[in-house]
């Protein structure tokens, strides 16, 4: 009995002092960070990433010089689609909150409309530049833009030329 006794005191003393211990150095542990901000993203941030995805995809389409001549109503269209994705996005930010489940599906067919009267402009300004590509550098362009020859179409709000609406 009398080791049963000092088993059971042994026991919670280890308990007792595994506790005092745990609590100690969990204690003594420096507080994690508190999360700090992210630094906002600027206008200027958002002109910087378009000007490098558009040096990117003329780096990785190689153009020769008679496709660098084809290339800038390719480089507006991209960059009025861009234009216009921003616009929406601060009018959408500055505008009251939809009233009415009506008022939201008509604010998304008026950017649906405009996301597709912006994709139809760059596809008419695109047309004899990709015509001019060898059909290396047209395999490059879809992996590049995000759409993929899987079957299916992306939903335009996908497409990285109208992220900045997002």
């Amino acid at each position: 009995m009398r080791s049963f006794r000092q088993f059971a005191l042994a026991s919670a003393m280890a308990v007792a002092l595994g506790t005092v211990f745990a609590g100690g150095i969990a204690s003594a542990q420096p507080a994690p960070a508190a999360p700090t901000d992210a630094a906002p993203y600027t206008a200027e941030d958002a002109a910087a990433v378009l000007d490098a995805r558009l040096a990117a995809l003329k780096t990785v389409l190689r153009l020769t010089p008679d496709q660098e001549k084809l290339w800038p109503p390719v480089e507006a269209s991209i960059r009025d689609a861009v234009k216009g994705a921003i616009e929406r996005r601060e009018k959408r930010l500055s505008a009251p909150p939809p009233a009415t489940v009506l008022d939201v599906l008509g604010n998304v067919a008026a950017a649906e409309q405009a996301r597709g009267k912006a994709l139809a402009n760059f596809v008419e300004a695109a047309k004899p530049f990709v015509a001019s590509l060898t059909p290396a550098q047209r395999n490059r362009i879809p992996t590049f833009l995000g759409v993929h020859d899987n079957g299916q179409q992306p939903n335009t709000s996908e497409l990285w030329i109208f992220e900045e609406e997002e």
